[in-house]
């Protein structure tokens, strides 16, 4: 199957372990709509810029300051602060595992992009959205402890990431090639290859390879 041409397959009907709550409580409404989110390193935005953009969106109506905010934060993602911890190719190959760990089991990844200082996944979930982030960061934390020493790796300290995620629902299938395209191409919006293809870190190079 193309990335390029997915659709959603999972059977809409199916109740996925884990997901559910007690009979005592409501049930949750599975969340099938496709998600694109941003995983980032914990020093990937530093404090001083996020104080730099509280003090410049002030003026904006209330309405506006969440959207601008995040603008301006992608922004800052995009230029490489902190250890970038993720340029070391075990730790994104560790990442990469991890993602492919529950892939087809929560959720179906569509496309997926290794940044020096963050990661974009673009999925189907089934399951709990905060559970699969949870895993992804619990995984990759263990092997950076176990290995920084021995490895010499320019952490952030014992939190690898930070606490939240940023998360898009894409509920429209025609919205979901451009935001392949979008995650494809993210290196080359920053600087770091000239086409798509050539960063190692991606579902479409992962794909050609």
């Amino acid at each position: 199957m193309s990335r390029d041409h997915f659709s959603p397959r999972f059977d809409r009907t199916h109740l996925w372990q884990g997901w559910q709550r007690p009979g005592s409580q409501p049930e949750r409404q599975i969340p099938y709509d496709v998600q694109l989110i941003t995983l980032k390193l914990a020093d990937a935005i530093p404090q001083s810029s996020q104080r730099t953009i509280s003090h410049a969106i002030r003026d904006y109506p209330q309405a506006q300051r969440a959207l601008q905010r995040r603008q301006q934060l992608e922004e800052v993602l995009q230029q490489g602060k902190g250890c970038c911890l993720l340029q070391h190719p075990l730790m994104a190959a560790e990442l990469t595992e991890a993602l492919e760990l529950h892939n087809r089991k929560r959720y179906k990844l569509i496309a997926w992009c290794i940044m020096p200082n963050h990661a974009h996944i673009l999925l189907e979930p089934t399951y709990s959205m905060p559970r699969i982030v949870q895993a992804w960061k619990t995984a990759t934390t263990r092997w950076m402890l176990m290995h920084k020493e021995e490895l010499q790796l320019p952490t952030p300290g014992r939190m690898l990431w930070m606490r939240d995620y940023w998360d898009r629902y894409i509920p429209d299938a025609r919205e979901i090639p451009p935001a392949i395209r979008q995650v494809h191409n993210s290196p080359v919006a920053a600087g770091l290859c000239t086409q798509p293809a050539k960063w190692r870190w991606s579902s479409l190079s992962a794909k050609m390879n």
